[in-house]
């Protein structure tokens, strides 16, 4: 039950990240939503280690960490595709 709201939370996370990215992103929804997933996963991560929680918790810092995680990866993944298409 925990990794189903991993997935719900990484798919929220994942949308919020695209719309506060500035500019158009040239990746797909799906690539959108599995590094939503890996956001979450990383902000979760960082809030345990920080103590704030577990890694399956739900919590507001985790869920900041991820948000910004998954902006970093989704530039990430836009710069490493951009570079195929040219």
């Amino acid at each position: 039950m925990q990794i189903l709201g991993l997935i719900v939370i990484g798919i929220v996370i994942g949308v919020v990240a695209r719309l506060l990215k500035p500019g158009r992103q040239s990746i797909s929804w799906l690539m959108t939503i599995g590094l939503g997933i890996a956001g979450a996963l990383i902000g979760g991560i960082i809030a345990s280690l920080i103590g704030t929680g577990g890694i399956w918790e739900l919590n507001v810092l985790g869920t900041i960490v991820g948000i910004i995680a998954a902006i970093i990866l989704i530039g990430i993944a836009e710069g490493t595709m951009g570079r195929k298409k040219v």
